[in-house]
């Protein structure tokens, strides 16, 4: 856990909330959420629950307990596991007297593309599911999605300003060579409306990741004055 630690410690006096996905869960467990919240960060728990709906309603329970800031469900879970989610959630919160979590409906990966929905049997494009899946989770009671940048335009036209928009699959420029299909710039996310952006190979990746953190923020800013201006 030495490395997240670094990470954590490097980065903290720039970046407010850390994304623990699988990868660091499944070999720290709880121990690496303790160590994010002892120095006064906040956790997007990103592992995509996705099961039947009271394994989902549990496990949900599980990362309000961890006050945890958002967590995430797969939306193609259904719309009962969503609602039974959120009901289980609002009724830890109530009982233990806990701070009310983002909870996030993601919609369709960034890593798939047209191609990879055909295959895989659905009879849409990427941003039909994601626009469709949105929807759902919206009327589940969804505090929001994770969605690509190119799906912000529609989701927000349907569900409002007021749902929330985390979006993925941030690079440097919008060719990459890695599993990400469906790409954006931190400055078209932003634009584009997304409120919180998930960014992590191009910093850790970076010659410079603090360095890095701050060219980001000043995209941030420039995109902020975009929607603005679009506004």
């Amino acid at each position: 856990m030495e490395e997240a630690i670094s990470w954590v410690e490097r980065l903290g006096e720039h970046i407010e909330i850390f994304k623990v996905g699988k990868e660091s869960f499944t070999r720290y467990g709880p121990f690496i959420l303790k160590m994010i919240k002892e120095r006064g960060k906040k956790i997007f728990l990103d592992l995509k629950f996705h099961d039947i709906p009271h394994t989902v309603a549990r496990a949900a329970t599980g990362a309000v307990e961890q006050e945890v800031f958002m967590f995430n469900v797969h939306a193609l879970g259904g719309k009962e596991m969503m609602e039974k989610t959120v009901t289980a959630v609002q009724r830890v919160v109530r009982e233990r007297r806990l701070s009310m979590p983002i909870i996030l409906a993601v919609t369709v990966l960034t890593s798939l593309n047209n191609e990879d929905l055909t295959q895989m049997g659905f009879n849409c494009q990427t941003s039909e599911l994601a626009l469709r899946l949105a929807r759902i989770a919206q009327e589940s009671g969804m505090s929001g999605v994770v969605a690509s940048a190119h799906d912000i335009d529609n989701i927000r036209k349907a569900c409002g300003s007021d749902f929330i928009v985390v979006t993925p699959g941030i690079r440097d420029t919008v060719e990459t060579d890695d599993d990400q299909k469906r790409i954006s710039t931190v400055r078209s996310a932003i634009a584009r409306g997304a409120d919180y952006i998930v960014v992590g190979r191009p910093i850790r990746n970076a010659k410079d990741p603090v360095q890095k953190v701050q060219e980001i923020v000043k995209e941030i800013t420039e995109g902020l004055a975009i929607r603005k201006e679009v506004v």
